[in-house]
């Protein structure tokens, strides 16, 4: 199959399906790739602030997002012994403190926006395997696998939206470093008890986090930081007094921890890393969100990161085909716009997850 563009983007998550829908807004023909074949993939980072918020209703989304399905976050609290030691609640003038918003839901709407124009085609069940260059190194376009099928799309504008792994900045040969946190991450999903107000709740265990995010749909997502590379021996370890500090902090969840979480298993173990990249784009070819900037899940940016590049890029992408002009110079653009900011949250989750432990501290009389 051989199919032509002006914009080829490399990710179908929230970053690149956003970018998709506006360049497609604005008359730009765009082909989107997602190597998943749905949008129902397990996705961790569901959390919007204001930041993502704001971009959203920016281009009359949010509302649809709201329709399909969201939740607001009435407070952060902090658990010791039984009882909250600490709140935090909306600042002045905003009704939350955080929305968790299925990825489905909001990757539901963002498709369904885009499919009117007849310039935006999604393929879904694709893998990019290839770029495509020109005699001057340029990128051009790129290879990729539907099913068993051959895709090769010739495009004046590449974008990586691939995610922490990205294949298209590996395949551009974009490097990138790695920053270690010092931790893993467990993840669970329970169904909430009734009652259960949609909250986020932190305790110390053993001097690790535990955190509670309330979910939309009537469940709680379990994050359990573990030491870095401790998995493996963890999981060779009885499981029983694992879960039951998670109990013993959370009484009210015993029933349905002990329905839903019943081995090792039943969690799912996230590498926590960031990464930072000395470029974010070479000539035909740029790289966004967690592909150009992965962050770690302290304090819930990635997704708003990727919606806000996406907002800048697509201007930035407007800019250089009308100028006839993709080089590196022109699609850094966006790397002038958003470095600086990124890296500043990427500063403040390290300073957040060093600080973790002064939340549950207790003033002095």
């Amino acid at each position: 199959m051989n199919l032509e563009a002006d914009v080829c983007i490399a990710g179908g998550g929230p970053g690149g399906s956003f970018l998709g829908y506006l360049l497609a807004k604005k008359g730009i023909s765009t082909i989107v790739l997602e190597r998943h074949s749905g949008i129902d993939k397990e996705f961790r980072g569901e959390h919007l602030n204001q930041d993502g918020e704001r971009v959203l209703k920016k281009y009359n989304l949010y509302n649809k997002v709201q329709e399909a399905g969201l939740l607001l976050m009435e407070r952060v609290e902090y658990w010791q012994h039984g009882q909250v030691i600490k709140t935090v609640t909306p600042a002045d003038g905003e009704l939350h403190v955080g929305i968790h918003v299925p990825q489905r839901n909001l990757l539901s709407v963002l498709i369904q926006e885009s499919k009117p124009y007849q310039n935006f085609n999604l393929l879904m069940g694709t893998k990019v395997t290839e770029l495509l260059f020109n005699k001057n190194g340029c990128v051009t376009g790129l290879r990729a696998l539907k099913g068993e099928q051959e895709v090769t799309i010739k495009s004046k504008i590449v974008v990586g939206a691939d995610g922490r792994f990205s294949t298209v900045r590996k395949l551009a040969e974009i490097p990138f470093s790695i920053i270690k946190h010092g931790y893993d991450l467990l993840w669970a999903k329970i169904p909430s008890p009734r009652g259960w107000e949609p909250t986020i709740k932190n305790a110390l265990i053993n001097g690790k986090q535990l955190a509670l995010f309330t979910q939309a749909g009537g469940f709680i997502q379990i994050g359990w930081n573990i030491e870095e590379d401790s998995y493996h021996a963890l999981k060779k370890q009885s499981f029983a007094p694992f879960i039951d500090q998670v109990i013993e902090a959370f009484p009210e969840l015993t029933e349905p921890i002990h329905q839903h979480i019943q081995s090792w298993n039943d969690f799912i173990l996230l590498k926590v890393q960031s990464s930072q990249s000395p470029t974010w784009s070479k000539d035909g070819i740029v790289i966004m969100g967690d592909a150009a900037h992965t962050m770690s899940p302290t304090g819930a940016f990635g997704i708003n990161c990727a919606l806000l590049d996406a907002d800048v890029l697509c201007g930035v992408i407007i800019e250089a085909l009308n100028n006839h002009d993709v080089s590196a110079a022109q699609l850094g653009k966006l790397e002038q716009v958003r470095r600086a900011d990124v890296e500043k949250l990427q500063l403040q989750q390290l300073i957040k997850e060093e600080s973790y432990q002064d939340n549950f501290k207790v003033p002095a009389l």
